[in-house]
Parts: structure tokens; sequence; C-alpha cells
């Protein structure tokens, strides 16, 4: 007489429920770590566009001679901030697609920091600011 032995391979209910639990375990550590990362790169990326507004208005305002209480305008700013020469490319990662998205409101007087309509202001002008941090 043969005694038939079936061999069936194949995973466990509970290595299955372990792998789902360790993949689970994971994600919960891993997506709020890119949540952060992302909000950071946006925050660094608008004062990035804050100090390059900062220092075109500097620029604008030593080629034209106006005094510090002069307050360019976006237009006037358009060829100091390169790339396209229309500032169209210049946004808040907030406001994408907008001209000048976020910035025209915040561009001040020459003598006072550029700030972002989306963004804590005095987050962005401090970070303007490297002897402050």
């Amino acid at each position: 007489m043969k005694i038939r032995t079936s061999r069936t391979s194949g995973f466990t209910l509970v290595e299955i429920m372990i792998v789902v639990a360790i993949i689970g375990l994971l994600a919960a550590i891993a997506i709020p770590n890119f949540v952060r990362a992302r909000q950071t790169s946006q925050t660094n990326a608008c004062i990035n566009n804050l100090r390059q507004i900062d220092a075109a208005k500097q620029q604008w305002a030593l080629e034209n001679g106006k005094q510090a209480t002069d307050t360019p305008t976006s237009t006037s700013l358009n060829v100091y901030v390169g790339r396209n020469m229309n500032g169209a490319d210049l946004y808040c990662p907030l406001s994408k697609g907008q001209t000048w998205g976020g910035y025209s409101a915040g561009i001040n007087a020459i003598n006072v920091l550029p700030v972002c309509a989306n963004y804590s202001a005095t987050t962005h002008k401090a970070s303007l600011n490297p002897a402050s941090q």
C-alpha cells in the first residue's frame, strides 16, 4: 500500500499577515517623512525665489538710481529675474502656473524684504537674511 503525502507549497495565513504588518509599519514611518520633505522643499523653493526677487530689486534700484523707499513693479523686475524674462517661471510652489504667483503683492519697497502671500511673512523674511539663522 502506498501512502500519499501531498506536498503543497505556499505561505500560511500567519506568514502573510506578518508580511502585511511589516509593510504597514514601514509605510507608517515613511509617509510622514515624505510629506515633511515635500513641505520643506516647497518652503526652500519659495525662500530662494524671494532671494532672487530681493536681488532683482537691488539691481533695479542701482541701475535706475532709485531711492530706498521706491517700489518696483513686477514688470520692471522681469529683466532682472532672468530665465524667461517675463517672470512666468518665478512662482510660489502653492501658486504654480501664475505669473509672479504669490509674489506680486509682496514685492515691497527696496528697503523692505519681499514676502510671499502663501506662507508666513515672518518665517520667510527671517530666512532671507543668512545672519539671522
